[in-house]
């Protein structure tokens, strides 16, 4: 569907630390108006990102995607210049941890008028709404650490005193 020239190549890394950037700075931009002629296949898009259709059609059934429905019963799917920043975006919301209906509030921002101040403020908030679970998460975790290095350093004093054969047997429980 869509000129040669008008193909990407470039995939989204997995792992871009600065996806909340990307993010914020794709729905300041509107990057979608650039090519508003330009349609895409599902095809295309799943290789674009490196998903499946199968994980496009369920954005769809999530309301984060609504392309356009062409041929027989409109079984074929035709995606805008726009759809696809809208996917895009949407995998940028998913790295960063955030719910699909989180990802789609921002994009239901990002459709309405030209006024970006409410689509950055909410955004805002969502990280730090993340982030805050993270950092308790990060707690957790280091908590769990703690603990497991106190059973190992009480576990390898006990191998040692074991190996050189001090080990005191256990006390015994008296039968009543």
């Amino acid at each position: 569907m869509r000129t040669r020239h008008h193909r990407i190549t470039r995939r989204m890394s997995a792992s871009t630390p600065s996806a909340a950037a990307e993010l914020a700075a794709d729905l300041e931009s509107g990057e979608s108006c650039e090519h508003d002629d330009v349609s895409y296949t599902i095809t295309d898009l799943a290789r674009e990102f490196d998903i499946t259709p199968r994980a496009i059609r369920f954005y769809e059934d999530q309301g984060l995607l609504a392309p356009d429905r062409q041929g027989p019963g409109g079984r074929r799917r035709v995606y805008s210049a726009g759809e696809r920043t809208r996917l895009k975006l949407t995998l940028r919301g998913k790295r960063l941890g955030l719910s699909l209906g989180e990802i789609k509030e921002i994009l239901d921002l990002y459709e309405s008028p030209r006024d970006t101040v409410p689509q950055l403020e909410r955004f805002l908030a969502s990280l730090a709404q993340h982030r805050a679970v993270l950092t308790q998460q990060m707690d957790d975790l280091n908590a769990q650490l703690a603990e497991i290095d106190q059973h190992e350093r009480q576990c390898r004093r006990l191998l040692e005193d074991a190996q050189a054969g001090t080990a005191k047997p256990p006390k015994r429980r008296k039968a009543a």
